[in-house]
């Protein structure tokens, strides 16, 4: 009872330590057009989210927000993977060179080792993985870290073996060998359950079968689990659930579940099923407004639901369908995608052309273009 207690009152720390309130964003950066670090801050706090997870360790990322007070997951690459499983000695390095300089100014909150690993296709990575957590914790350890940086590694909804309804939800016996023990140490450091969500990409999946409102928010039948006798109003929270019953049939039933990606795909394919403004702008303004209510789910009422949106940007060099580089909640040159009570960052009409010729918001005159720049707010939530 006492150690229950104990892991419950660990994770409830380090949680709200890495998370302040219930809205995240991720800032991918695989484009060639966006926004220099300097004026992503100014985006940022300009709409107030606290957030934010990268997918590396970008020096100059970590320089510009810097006093910002914006909390930030940064990422090991599943490149960076085998090596850093080796020894410690290369963890400890790898948080020398890219941690350890920028504290406390930048606050570094968390540390995600690899991104969707589990249930992926390069089954040698399953076998490093752990190693590579452990060896980022122990790291960070040596160095008087461990306290201030959660280690965790987000997951993709091919870990599970099912998720319909929410109370099915186990994970496929393939990767049971890896999870367990990642799950072990997660546990033992007091670490969440990331899982990167997509009521898109399952509708993409089935659009025939799976009822659109219903993976937007808006008004639908929803679907009962009669196992539960619970109603879902929403795909989203029956995705978080079905993490939630997984966890408890493998004995990790405090274990806190954090969504690491969700979003929706502002333009896709022909054969990409809802990828629409329309689309993205319903499933981002109600993702919106439900994470500002600071709910739980109807299976973890208490467990005040937690998220990071998918993505800051749209990314024109991201691979793959179309709908992979039209996830952003703004364009390349910093404007909104669609209406959901944000702000864009807008050069005035003195700078527009110049801003266009030497590259938007370039860091070594930053300072000098903001003086220009306006933010234009639209229409609150």
């Amino acid at each position: 009872m006492y150690q229950d207690v104990l892991i419950l009152v660990l994770y409830t720390v380090l949680v709200a330590d890495a998370f302040t309130g219930t809205y995240g964003i991720n800032y991918g950066r695989l484009a060639d057009n966006i926004p220099a670090p300097e004026s992503v801050v100014t985006l940022l706090r300009a709409n107030k989210i606290k957030n934010v997870r990268i997918y590396d360790a970008d020096h100059s990322v970590l320089t510009a927000f810097k006093d910002s007070e914006i909390q930030i997951i940064i990422g090991l690459g599943n490149e960076f993977l085998k090596d850093v499983s080796v020894n410690e000695d290369r963890a400890i390095e790898w948080v020398k060179i890219n941690v350890q300089p920028y504290l406390p100014g930048t606050l570094i909150r968390g540390i995600a080792v690899g991104n969707e690993i589990l249930g992926g296709g390069d089954t040698e990575l399953w076998e490093v993985l752990v190693p590579a957590v452990k060896n980022v914790y122990n790291a960070l350890d040596k160095l008087d870290l461990s306290h201030k940086i959660q280690v965790s590694s987000p997951h993709s909804e091919a870990v599970f073996e099912n998720t319909y309804p929410p109370s099915a939800g186990v994970f496929k016996e393939s990767i049971l060998p890896y999870m367990l023990p990642l799950l072990n140490f997660s546990k033992q450091i007091g670490s969440p359950f990331y899982i990167n969500a997509y009521p898109f990409l399952a509708y993409k999946s089935d659009p025939s079968h799976i009822d659109l409102n219903y993976a937007l928010f808006e008004k639908s039948s929803g679907i009962y689990d009669a196992k539960t006798k619970l109603h879902y109003d929403n795909m989203f929270e029956a995705m978080i659930d079905a993490a939630y019953f997984a966890l408890e049939k493998t004995g990790f039933e405090k274990m806190p579940v954090i969504c690491s990606e969700t979003g929706w795909a502002s333009q896709g394919d022909e054969n990409e099923a809802g990828a629409n403004v329309k689309n993205a702008r319903t499933y981002n303004n109600n993702l919106h407004k439900l994470l500002l209510k600071k709910k739980g789910t109807p299976h973890r009422p208490k467990m005040v639901m937690r998220a990071y949106v998918f993505a800051l940007f749209n990314e024109n060099r991201k691979p793959g369908p179309t709908s992979e580089r039209n996830f952003g909640l703004f364009k390349a040159d910093g404007s909104i995608a669609y209406k959901i009570g944000f702000r864009g960052l807008v050069p005035s009409s003195a700078s527009k052309d110049f801003a266009l010729r030497g590259g938007f918001w370039r860091s070594q005159w930053f300072v000098a273009l903001a003086s220009a720049v306006v933010l234009t707010q639209f229409l609150d939530l």
